[in-house]
């Protein structure tokens, strides 16, 4: 079945400060029956409100906090892994030692997250030592090595089998293998000195950064557009009324100001290869462009899930468990929230729907009764899985067609249908206070300081109301200076 919008929806705000006659009733023309003639018309005055709540601001107060910071950036550090894994190839000649089975070498590709050398992992710091008992997983097999001798400045480890029938059928060539150290082993007497020195292990420092935005917004109406009275009754999303339709057009330039701070945080990316904008702004550097939003930061750091089909993410059992089974390699947080649009939870709904036994007679979905005199209830609001909890909620900003919803259908291959987010909070050492802090996974950092708090900043000018200059207007600004940090963003899954 087909659905055709209707045509000529009133979705997008007008530029004009104004009611439009091509936005109402005319009542000079006769066309109309307005009031071009003598017999009075059947006001309808309260504007219609036809497209429900407009606004999506609200999702990162659900999952988030608010912090005031005074820097021009914020620095924040998260743990490295404790347990030392690796990516590499292994070579069974690879020491020159003549190519004996009991000899090999691995070489160190990149640590277990797949961060490369020169990406935030150094060769020299692999932190494999020699002495070390490893396991060592290729061709299928898995071997127990103790570490022979290491080669830090090249990222070469030489190894010694246990069992050196396990390695039989190892080739010579190098091939993929992945390295887990689980232990040593050492003779009696042995110290730490000798041809190879065992140094001690250092903790990976992990730093991540991230720079506010300044947003800025204002609205401007005349003094005698302030004082004129309208005939249609305005209501806003802030609770205002009346038939001033300047009340109307400031409380919409002020909820769509408040939904860019929303959509700012959540699509916003770094510069990079923006010498334009760099010129625009006054900016030295590509980095002090821009800002790292929400989808960005789990793109770069993250997981992301494209799901079975390609086309709705997680839309049965088998998507999940491999997101269960990623989530296994990271936190193992047991409770997250589902963010996802319309298509998606509906996909959702059907797949737990499907490992229903269903009702005598009829359908029985959820933990619920439905009976011939209740409405049926075909949605899930959560569900577990394993030892995961997930809390499914559909997320407007994703479906409204004015906002990301119509993104999404103008470019399929890059449209994103939802976002799981972690529960709880994350310990961080926080640089400004000097100690280790706890906080959401998400939070927002506004500009504050004992002079001028920054987080929504409004302030009006003119001669209209208090008057503060000679301006025959009225004239509300509104600014912010933000960012988002997104910490431990290894525990999210964006859904595309």
């Amino acid at each position: 079945m087909a659905i055709t919008a209707g045509g000529s929806l009133n979705s997008v705000p007008s530029s004009q400060k104004q009611a439009l006659s091509t936005n109402y009733v005319d009542f000079t023309s006769s066309a109309t029956e307005g009031w071009a003639q003598q017999y009075l018309p059947d006001l309808m005055e309260k504007e219609a409100e036809v497209f429900g709540p407009r606004t999506i601001s609200g999702f990162l107060a659900k999952v988030g906090a608010e912090e005031a910071m005074t820097s021009d950036r914020v620095v924040w550090s998260e743990q490295s892994r404790l347990h030392i894994s690796l990516i590499g190839t292994v070579d069974l000649d690879g020491d020159g030692a003549g190519g004996s089975s009991s000899k090999g070498q691995f070489t160190v590709v990149s640590d277990i997250d797949g961060n490369i050398a020169g990406d935030g992992f150094a060769l020299a710091d692999h932190g494999v030592r020699v002495g070390d008992i490893v396991l060592l997983a290729s061709a299928g097999k898995v071997s127990r090595c103790r570490v022979r001798v290491v080669n830090a400045t090249g990222g070469h480890i030489g190894l010694h089998a246990y069992d050196e029938d396990v390695l039989t059928g190892h080739s010579e060539v190098a091939s993929a293998a992945t390295l887990l150290v689980i232990g040593s082993e050492f003779k009696k007497g042995d110290d730490y000195n000798g041809v190879a020195k065992r140094t001690a292990n250092e903790p990976t420092f992990k730093t991540f950064t991230n720079k506010p935005i300044i947003m800025k917004d204002y609205y401007e109406v005349s003094g005698s557009d302030a004082s004129r009275i309208g005939w249609v009754e305005v209501s806003t999303e802030q609770g205002q009324g009346g038939y001033l339709w300047y009340l109307k057009a400031e409380a919409d330039t002020r909820a769509r100001f408040t939904d860019y701070l929303e959509m700012s945080m959540l699509e916003s990316i770094p510069g990079s290869n923006s010498t334009n904008v760099d010129a625009d702004l006054g900016f030295s550097t590509e980095a002090d462009a821009g800002t790292e939003g929400l989808f960005y930061s789990i793109e770069q750091r993250g997981n992301v899930t494209s799901g079975v089909t390609g086309v709705n993410a997680a839309t049965d059992l088998a998507e999940f468990d491999a997101i269960l089974a990623e989530f296994d390699k990271q936190g193992a947080i047991e409770e997250y929230m589902m963010f996802v649009n319309r298509a998606t939870s509906l996909a959702v709904d059907d797949m737990l729907a499907s490992m229903n036994s269903y009702g005598a007679g009829g359908t029985s979905y959820g933990v619920f009764d439905n009976d011939e005199d209740m409405a049926l209830n075909l949605g899930f609001s959560g569900f577990r899985r394993g030892s995961y909890d997930f809390y499914k909620s559909d997320f407007r900003y994703l479906n409204d067609k004015a906002t990301r919803g119509g993104i999404n259908d103008a470019a399929t291959s890059a449209a994103i249908r939802g976002v799981m987010i972690p529960a709880g909070v994350s310990t961080v050492y926080d640089q400004q206070m000097g100690k280790n802090m706890k906080r959401p996974f998400l939070h927002v950092r506004y500009r504050a300081s004992a002079t001028d708090d920054r987080r929504m900043k409004t302030w009006t000018t003119g001669s209209v109301g208090a008057a503060t200059s000679a301006l025959d207007a009225m004239q509300l600004h509104f600014l912010t200076e933000r960012c988002l940090v997104t910490q431990g963003a290894n525990n999210f899954m964006l859904m595309k």
